[in-house]
Parts: structure tokens; sequence; C-alpha cells
């Protein structure tokens, strides 16, 4: 049984890993779009904006997934405890699945969706519809609508009063000025990227240490924050860049300006829901603050069918990764 929990627990920091991968566009984006740093540089930093994350904020975000989506009390009272953990497994391969599916293609989706689906589509298989918490699913679903709409409104808003305020000012010299701003407005959203990200991974590791005795109660231990945060950091400075491309160069063209902007808007986002413990997507925020700053020079500005298909992608991440979640449990209880 220990063996099939460390190998868990190492899919999960896998699964952290590729999170980051996948994800680093969010991060860096809108700072190689304005060219304010290479890509290597900001990827770099983006790592360390990762890796620091845990020392400003709570991890309400990862008791959501440890206890807010499906109901591990229960399902461990039913559920034998190697077959809960074999459940936690499907879900992770689900998750990992699709986003290396997506990486693939250049499509910027959410890994914390597509973990939230793995593990809806490994419990409805294990236990039944009885052990998902509508509750807590309903508002992750509504964050799919939410969180992008605020990033898109706040951004826009924001560049909107840059724009009124600097309206006098010489162009050169505003792109000076906000080059400058890029590399705190950067920072500040690798910060709430690592934060909201590698909290998903820590709740999974954390109910799998219960379920195996190690743990009484949901208390995420210091290793496990550190490890994660690890993992995800190495995920984002080796960087997907087929997602980068896409995020920074192809929904819209940017300025400096806009960067900051986009990037400021997108962590407030984050901050909010880290705070509240709602387990939202940071592909979704900063792409919709994205578009909300190319909006503002027009609506033509921004790539509006990339952006339906983005868009599409999202909507499927989480039934397409219970799925495939449903299907590996199947498969992992014939062999074990």
């Amino acid at each position: 049984m220990i063996e099939l929990i460390i190998l868990t627990i190492l899919v999960a920091l896998a699964f952290d890993f590729m999170n980051g991968f996948h994800d680093s566009a969010n991060a860096i984006s809108t700072v190689v779009a304005t060219r304010v740093l290479t890509p290597m540089q900001a990827v770099s930093m983006a790592a360390v904006g990762n890796l620091i994350g845990p020392l400003f904020f709570s991890t309400a975000i990862a008791a959501t997934i440890g206890k807010g989506i499906i109901d591990t009390k229960v399902i461990q009272t039913i559920l034998p405890q190697e077959t809960f953990v074999i459940m936690i497994l499907a879900a992770l391969i689900g998750a990992i699945v699709w986003d290396i599916l997506t990486w693939y293609f250049g499509i910027p989706v959410s890994s914390s969706h597509a973990l939230i689906g793995g593990l809806i589509g490994a419990a409805l298989v294990a236990v039944g519809p009885s052990v998902l918490l509508y509750d807590g699913i309903g508002r992750v679903l509504a964050f799919i609508v939410i969180s992008p709409v605020l990033g898109f409104v706040s951004a826009f808003l924001m560049a909107l009063l840059v724009m009124r305020l600097l309206r006098n000012s010489a162009p050169d010299k505003v792109n000076d000025w906000f080059k400058k701003l890029q590399l705190i407005s950067a920072f500040f959203y690798s910060v709430t990227h690592g934060t909201n990200d590698a909290q998903k991974t820590m709740g999974i590791i954390t109910i799998l240490l219960i379920a195996g005795g190690y743990l009484t109660q949901f208390e995420i231990p210091l290793w496990v924050i550190l490890a994660c945060h690890v993992a995800i950091s190495l995920g984002t400075w080796l960087g997907g860049w087929r997602i980068v491309k896409t995020m920074a160069h192809k929904i819209t063209e940017l300025k400096p300006y806009q960067g900051f902007c986009a990037e400021t808007a997108g962590g407030v986002v984050l901050v909010q829901m880290a705070a509240m413990g709602i387990p939202v997507s940071t592909t979704h925020a900063i792409a919709g603050a994205i578009m909300g700053v190319g909006s503002t020079k027009s609506p033509k500005s921004v790539r509006w069918g990339l952006s339906r298909n983005i868009v599409m992608a999202w909507i499927i991440t989480i039934p397409f990764s219970a799925i495939v979640a449903a299907g590996v449990y199947w498969v992992l209880k014939l062999f074990f």
C-alpha cells in the first residue's frame, strides 16, 4: 500500500510540474509580448515568483480541492484504502492527459479545471454521484465565466484610465515607464499564479496522507507546500513555449502599458480568489485580461476567432478530463 501512495504522490508532483510547464504562458506571456524580457529571463522570474507564493497567502484553495469537490471522508468509509488511492491516481492521470494534449496544440486551458474534472470522473465511477459536492462544483463552474470576465473588465478599465491620464505624454516616454513597471506587475502575477495553482496539488497530496493514516486531519505539512512549489517552479522554468506563443502574440498585440494593466488586473483577480478559497483558472484570468486591454484600441484588435476556440477548450476541459479519469480508473482496477 505504501508503494501505491508514494507512486500517487510522485504522479501528483508530476502533474504540478506539468501545471507549471503548461501554464508558464500565464505568467510570462505579456512581458514576452512587449519584449520587456526575453523568454528565458521571463520564465526564470516566473519560477522564482511561483516558488515564494506560499510565503504570502493562505492555503484555502488546497482545502477546497482536498475536501470541497468530492466528499473524501465519505468515500474513504465506502472504498477500501487501496481503491481510494487508485481513484486519486486516475484523477491525476486524467488531468495530465488533457494538459499534454492541449500543450501539444498550443491551447491555453486550465490545469486546475482538468484536475477537478479528473476528481469528478474518477469519483463517479468509483462510488457514484452521491459523493459529489455540488455547491463546490457549482462555484467552480460559475467562475469559469466570472474569472475571465473580471479579468477582462478590470484590465479594460485600468487600460482606459492609463490612456486617459497619460494622453498628453510622449509615447516613447510612456513605454519606458511601463517597461520598468511591467517587471513589477509580471513578478506580482507570477507570485499569485504559483499561490493559486500549486495549492491544488497540495490538497491532493494531503488527502492521500490522510488516507494512508499519516495525518489525522486536513493540515498541509510544510514539506508538501515546499515540494509542490518546487515542482511547479521547475515546470515554469522549462516553459511551455507552444502556449507562450499563443498567449503572447496570437490573441492581440500588446504595448508595455497594456501588458502592465493585464498582469496587474489578472493578479488582483487571483489574489481575491485565493483569499476566498475558490480554485479559479489562472489561464482564464490572464486571457480575459489580455482580451480586455486589446479591446481598448478597437474590438478588431482582438482575434475573436482564436479567442472563441480557446473558450470552447475551456468548456470541454472538465468533461474531457472526467471521461479520461473514469477510463483510467477501470484500467487501473485491472492491475491493483
